[in-house]
């Protein structure tokens, strides 16, 4: 009798263990199409628990089939993308650093995550490389070719800010319910011709486009793109920790439905 009574405590004790183990929450897994301290610092403050993949560190077809493994995508900040990417390839010598395998990565990135619909953030270059996926162009230098009304790039570059307006009623401006905030800067490429898919919801006072989101969203993956850096600004901006919050709100929204 009492080898039996044991028997049944070991089973039950091995049930509850199973059962533990099963209902453990897995974690998000974020790709990051090129990763940096301040990206993931900037996405754990919202969800400690969070897994993150340095997709750069990989080639295109791994970095995509891993990609697939993801809940999101952020496109972080970078080099220039190439202007033949847009059709301006006469204007590359305006350029500063290119990275042709970035292009390439990114670019397959945004076509698996949009085919899987996937939430996508672009940030910076992130943010540019959507609106050129998507059939935009971009600005190649902002002061000679745009204007140096606002200063867009400083040499101290972690102390660069300028004031962004936003769309109300906008995706952007539902989430940070703001009209306007002080964003940290560094870019002298912007968003020029808008892809016909996507509409601006955020400018500097020069009227430089600095943010953008789907025209329509109805059937796509949650998708912004920001031209100023919020990994690099004080969490309590609303420009900064409510873009994170939603980012990740919307990977495990995707998570838990795919």
């Amino acid at each position: 009798m009492k080898i039996r009574m044991n028997a049944v405590i070991i089973l039950l004790t091995g049930i509850l263990l199973l059962n533990q183990t099963f209902c453990q929450p897995v974690p998000l897994k974020i790709g990051i199409s090129k990763a940096s301290p301040n990206y993931i610092t900037w996405l754990k403050r919202s969800d400690p628990s969070i897994q993150t993949v340095d997709l750069y560190t990989l080639s295109v077809s791994s970095a995509v089939q891993q990609l697939s493994h993801c809940s999101g995508l952020l496109l972080t900040g970078g080099e220039d993308v190439w202007p033949g990417r847009y059709g301006k390839e006469y204007d590359t010598l305006r350029c500063t650093e290119m990275n042709p395998h970035r292009d390439s990565l990114d670019m397959a990135l945004i076509e698996k995550a949009l085919a899987m619909k996937m939430p996508v953030v672009g940030i910076c270059r992130g943010h540019q490389i959507l609106n050129v996926y998507l059939g935009g162009t971009l600005i190649i230098d902002i002061p000679k070719d745009f204007g140096a009304q606002i200063i867009h790039q400083c040499d101290d570059y972690l102390h660069c800010f300028h004031r962004v307006s936003i769309t109300n009623a906008s995706m952007l401006g539902n989430i940070c319910r703001c009209d306007s905030a002080q964003v940290t800067t560094n870019h002298h490429q912007a968003v020029d011709h808008l892809s016909p898919f996507l509409i601006a919801n955020a400018a500097s006072e020069d009227r430089l486009i600095e943010g953008i989101e789907w025209r329509d969203p109805a059937g796509k993956s949650f998708l912004l793109g920001v031209q100023w850096h919020p990994e690099r600004m004080d969490p309590s901006n609303p420009l900064s920790g409510k873009i994170a919050d939603e980012f990740i709100k919307q990977s495990s929204d995707f998570s838990l439905n795919r």
